[in-house]
């Protein structure tokens, strides 16, 4: 039985808005957003007038002068057309009206069906009322009569984004193909055209996790089936699930695309797949392993579209980005970024290099892989294979003159060696070491076998970091005890109030949108120095750097926490709840 929202009645539908009236003359959209409280006439007239000069749409200048949100222009939007207004967190949207349509079509129309109306008619969410062709094709698609309802841009998209036919692109390829088929003939798809049901969900799932947001996506092979998991903002969930008997196929195809060897199954493999997902290209970092019940496979998502190499955008308070640009503007010495895997070194190591990108100045990198290609920028990729270690690129690169050298990781003493050398040399070094904070640097690369008196004069400054996800708009606030801020580990001299997720549509529930790091930026200065030489523990090292303005990775945390930009939870999940 389809569930369903009366039309009308004494009742109100949660999430659900009517107008004041639903018929009359049309009134300014400036107009409707004053009677509804939203903004002073003043302050939307002055708007109007500098939108109106500079050709932009009132909506967008009203956004992005802060005036009004997205939401509350798509209540305004429907208030003037006397539309319901829909707000899809609080809604409980019908995912058997939304299955009524394509998810292809929902995106490109900015609409989809969100309940039934009694027996014939639907309720449909869109971004834009006036466009007709829209409605009038879920119409003739659905045969249903429809309603509309406004709802916001962003809202919609994310709807629409979780509405995966993922589960279903499983459920076609297993109709389509033959359960005790032998896996040898599973693999023969290869010279299969691209409707081959196996070639189509490999293409979901890729497709799925890049609307997503995922940064990586996980092939496990397990004794019944192969678990498919998407990794968003750092944490991993499952999408769906691949029966047993499809896996073979499923591997063999994502190597026919990244051009490995399908009959090699012992050893690992690497490569790369180019593609298109909605018309923005996507490349992919593919690496196979070898596990007990067969091959895992996963894939590193690479959207240039979506990574930050901005100093402005990537988190560092107003003296720590200081400290951190003056390093990087100098002339010579080494910045070394540290912290674990997936803490976004590589993409702090970019934002500086596009800070010094420059035309008077050569710079040349050795990555391994080369995630993303910069303008202007020399870009060496590792490839042992060929004998190209990160050693050996650097040695070379060395002697072709570059004025900033980028080392994509020192993993060893030659490396390291070589990259001290060249900062005392006359080149601003940049590179990544794993170490869990600043002070620990030096102290790893003494234990490299680098003479303390080369690490003191060649490096200028540590950066450490990681990453934490950034609260919804739902978020709601919440007051913290000093006590309980010490229970978890912030030493803080009194509580304060602060935020903490809830979960709606745009953040698929989570809570969470999008991440941000949090650092600490450690200038050698002279006296951190004279510890280095004297073989000092990091302990010192940390004590005399706070001393000199050092603000550690959890009190940086604080300082995000008190400003609603993460919660207590997520600064403990990749801090700990023990530690400086």
């Amino acid at each position: 039985m389809e569930a369903q929202v009366a039309s009308a009645g004494p009742f109100p539908v949660p999430g659900l808005i009517p107008p004041t009236k639903r018929t009359g003359v049309k009134r300014r959209i400036g107009d409707v957003i004053v009677q509804l409280g939203f903004a002073e006439r003043e302050l939307v007239e002055r708007v109007v007038s500098e939108g109106r000069a500079q050709g932009m749409p009132l909506g967008q200048a009203l956004i992005e002068a802060g005036i009004v949100s997205s939401a509350q222009l798509a209540q305004a939007l429907a208030e003037r057309n006397g539309l319901d207004y829909v707000d899809l967190n609080s809604f409980d949207v019908d995912k058997g009206a939304t299955a009524l349509i394509d998810v292809l079509q929902a995106r490109r129309y900015q609409t989809v069906p969100v309940a039934f109306l009694g027996e014939r008619t639907l309720l449909v969410a869109t971004a834009d009322p006036a466009n007709l062709l829209a409605l009038d094709d879920i119409t003739m698609a659905t045969g249903y009569e429809v309603r509309r309802a406004v709802a916001s841009p962003g809202d919609i998209e994310a709807l629409v984004s979780s509405l995966s036919s993922l589960a279903e692109s499983v459920q076609q390829v297993v109709d389509e193909t033959d359960e005790e088929a032998d896996p040898a003939q599973v693999i023969e798809l290869r010279e299969s055209a691209d409707e081959a049901p196996v070639v189509k969900l490999v293409h979901s799932v890729i497709a799925d996790a890049v609307r997503r947001g995922a940064s990586d996506i996980h092939f496990e092979p397990r004794a019944s089936d192969m678990r498919v998991r998407f990794r968003v903002d750092g944490v991993v969930f499952d999408s769906t699930t691949v029966p047993r008997h499809l896996a073979a196929g499923l591997v063999s195809r994502i190597k026919i695309m990244a051009e490995l060897d399908i009959a090699e199954r012992r050893l690992p493999q690497d490569g790369r797949i180019g593609l298109s997902v909605d018309g923005k290209y996507v490349d992919l970092r593919v690496a196979t392993l070898p596990v007990v019940r067969g091959e895992a496979v996963v894939m590193r998502i690479l959207d240039k579209d979506n990574v930050v190499m901005d100093l402005d955008l990537l988190g560092m308070e107003q003296d720590e980005r200081e400290r951190f640009e003056t390093a990087v503007d100098a002339t010579h010495g080494a910045v070394l970024v540290t912290g674990p895997t997936g803490s976004g070194k590589t993409t702090t190591l970019y934002a500086g290099l596009m800070e010094v990108n420059t035309p008077e100045r050569t710079l040349i990198t050795v990555e391994d892989p080369v995630e993303y290609e910069l303008e202007g920028v020399k870009q060496v990729q590792v490839n042992v294979k060929a004998g190209v270690t990160f050693a050996h690129g650097l040695r070379s690169m060395v002697r072709a003159d570059p004025d900033v050298i980028m080392v994509g990781e020192v993993r060893d003493r030659e490396t390291a060696q070589i990259a001290i050398e060249a900062a005392l040399t006359g080149h601003l070094v940049l590179t990544t070491l794993h170490t869990n904070d600043a002070p620990l640097a030096a102290a790893r690369m003494i234990e490299m076998g680098i003479e303390p008196f080369l690490v003191a004069s060649g490096i200028e400054c540590v950066v450490a970091q990681r990453l934490v996800r950034r609260l919804c708009d739902c978020s709601t606030s919440i007051k913290l005890s000093k006590d309980v801020l010490a229970e978890n580990g912030f030493d803080v001299p009194r509580g304060f109030t602060a935020r903490e997720p809830v979960g709606c549509v745009r953040c698929g529930q989570t809570g969470f949108r999008g991440r941000i790091g949090i650092y600490e930026v450690m200038p050698v200065s002279d006296a951190i120095r004279r510890l280095i030489l004297d073989h000092a523990s990091a302990d010192q090292l940390r004590a005399v750097a706070r001393e000199e303005g050092m603000r550690t990775l959890r009190e940086d945390g604080v300082e995000k926490i008190k400003r609603g930009v993460t919660s207590v939870s997520e600064v403990l999940r990749v801090l700990g709840t023990t530690g400086r």
